[in-house]
């Protein structure tokens, strides 16, 4: 077991001179142009290999809601939507079902990394007792095709369409949507929910296009080539093949037990090592959920983790994981200072003691668990654990303990070059069957890159112009000059970025109560006021600095690649006082049913 905190010793003026030290080795004057877009002889990387085309005939109708995204975002208001008696509600989406992620994830190993019961939505409405307390993915997607079932979403969905155009039509007071399979509908109102991890990208390594081997992204995971299934089987046609991964991101450390375990000889290419914290997953017993799962019992957890790790007031932890962890160490060293030590620099000095000795111990986990002491030093995070994307795993680190496993560590300069039959890191070259990429996806390109689309409002304003110096909102839901639409994502909202989908399952709620209210007082059209949009970002702005991706971390999407932050990244931060008390504001701001900030007409 890694060393406790009590019995670390930690030189804190060696450490930051170390994590500065691997910050400015990896600083790079391109940021996030080092990245490549899956476009020309990269398109395949983003094709759906989970279904052939489905053939039909384009759709020329009125809907009440349409939806754009098919994920969580879409889904959970598609919900919320069915429960007020809207059921003409068509989501339109790109895949061939229900699921977003995790429809197109399903690489080998693919989980959430915050616990089942506050990350599955619409558990206690569907009654589906998650297995364990971190779901597989085929578990997460078929809750997914659950709720699409219960609501009856699939009755109107478009699937394997990409919108390309919507215009506010102000005559009819109504959206006009057109897709690229020739569809040209009309909708009252419109939600986006593309969410920001949805476009793959790919690293812009020289010589990335000569590869001749077979290579996929992960989102894009190739069973035909490695054997085996989403639902876990061996990967049972890479035991004579070499395979390198390149990137070890949270994806990567889902992925690598399974390679480990197949592949004749594995190279696990790093640039930066992820932080890998203890997962313990387990069976949720079903005796236990049984008491559990009382009337309420999902929005009770949501809150209690919101409460526990971002700035609440709970007394009690019902998830206990990693990202509850440092929360229920900063609140015990506060609870120990003296009342008139409690200031703000002192409790910046209690969050940072706990954040180094919670990352000194993730990194004594590798040493007690990494036979090669080499291996052990180069799979070390030196940086803060906000830096990235925190990583919870029990199999991860073991998998370098097999001899056909072998971690490529560039010293954050990354490849030097792909060539015709693998790849080349400080001068040696690697021959290999096939490359996987675990390079991620598109992250703070603009809305309209990602979406593929600009969305036109009133008067021909376009998205992308009122959102040319950074988002503007109210509550992250609502834009002025785009009535009747509504955006579902955490930014300038919550901004809860360790359980994203208790972000949109307060959006999807939000926007059910406005929709239904509009309809019931006979005013449908709905817009929030320009004065009401600019208070609520100066609150916004006027608040503590984001927690996450601090100009000092290691470069990574959290932090615009160590690059200064666009007017995108800028905006997107969430309410002050943190996600807990938005949560509260924003059911008061529903139960009101002044809808403060809105115009009805």
């Amino acid at each position: 077991m890694p060393a406790s905190a009590t019995e670390l010793t930690i030189d804190k003026a060696a450490l930051l001179a170390r994590y500065v030290a691997e910050r400015d080795k990896r600083l790079r004057t391109d940021g996030t142009a080092q990245y490549q877009r899956t476009e020309g002889v990269f398109e395949r990387y983003k094709l759906d290999v989970q279904a052939d085309r489905i053939e039909r005939e384009p759709v020329f109708d009125h809907v009440t809601f349409a939806f754009v995204g098919g994920g969580f975002a879409g889904l959970v208001t598609g919900a919320r939507l069915a429960e007020i008696g809207v059921t003409d509600v068509r989501i339109v989406e790109k895949g061939s079902d229900f699921g977003g992620t995790w429809y197109w994830n399903r690489y080998p190993g693919a989980q959430c990394d915050t616990a089942s019961m506050v990350y599955m939505p619409l558990l206690e409405e569907t009654g589906h007792r998650p297995s364990e307390k971190y779901a597989h993915g085929p578990e997460i997607l078929a809750q997914c095709e659950r709720i699409g079932r219960q609501y009856r979403l699939y009755e109107k969905a478009l699937f394997q369409t990409e919108v390309t155009g919507a215009e506010w039509d102000k005559t009819a007071s109504r959206w006009i949507i057109s897709t690229n399979r020739g569809d040209r509908f009309t909708a009252t109102y419109l939600g986006l929910g593309t969410g920001p991890l949805h476009v793959p990208k790919l690293p812009g390594i020289p010589g990335i296009e000569t590869f001749g081997g077979h290579s996929f992204h992960t989102s894009r995971w190739d069973y035909a080539y490695t054997g085996g299934d989403a639902e876990g089987a061996p990967l049972d046609r890479l035991a004579d093949k070499r395979v390198a991964i390149i990137g070890t991101g949270a994806t990567a450390v889902q992925i690598v037990p399974h390679l480990a375990a197949a592949a004749g000889k594995l190279f696990v290419v790093q640039r930066t090592p992820s932080s890998v914290d203890v997962r313990e997953n387990r069976p949720i017993d079903p005796d236990w959920f049984a008491t559990v799962a009382t009337p309420g019992w999902q929005r009770r957890w949501l809150e209690n983790f919101t409460d526990n790790q971002a700035g609440g007031n709970a007394r009690d932890d019902l998830v206990q994981d990693g990202w509850t962890d440092i929360s229920r160490r900063i609140r015990s060293r506060l609870m120990g200072l003296p009342r008139e030590q409690m200031t703000q620099a002192a409790m910046i000095a209690a969050y940072e003691d706990c954040d180094f000795e919670k990352m000194e111990e993730i990194r004594a986990r590798v040493d007690t668990t990494i036979t090669d002491t080499t291996t052990a030093q180069a799979l070390k995070a030196w940086y803060r654990q906000l830096c990235k994307r925190p990583c919870f795993h029990d199999a991860y680190l073991p998998a370098f303990n097999q001899p056909s496993t072998e971690l490529v560590d560039t010293d954050g300069k990354g490849v030097d070059r792909i060539t015709p039959t693998g790849f080349a890191v400080a001068g040696r070259e690697y021959a290999v069957d096939c490359i996987i990429f675990a390079s991620g996806f598109e992250v703070g390109s603009d809305y309209e890159k990602r979406a593929g689309f600009d969305p036109v409002g009133r008067d021909g304003l376009t998205l992308s112009s009122a959102w040319r110096d950074g988002m503007r909102s109210l509550h992250g839901i609502h834009v002025h000059g785009f009535p009747n639409a509504f955006f579902v994502q955490p930014a300038q909202g919550a901004n809860l970025i360790s359980n994203i989908p208790h972000n949109l399952v307060e959006a999807g709620r939000t926007i059910a109560t406005v929709v239904g209210h509009a309809l019931a007082v006979g005013k449908p059209v709905v817009e929030v006021a320009e004065n009401a949009q600019q208070a609520w970002v100066e609150q916004l702005l006027d608040g503590p600095p984001r927690l996450l991706g601090a100009p000092d971390c290691t470069p990574g999407y959290y932090n615009n690649e160590g690059q200064e932050p666009t007017a995108a990244m800028r905006s997107a931060v969430g309410y002050p006082a943190g996600p807990s008390a938005y949560f509260r504001y924003l059911d008061d701001w529903r139960m009101s049913g002044a809808f403060t900030g809105l115009t009805f007409t």
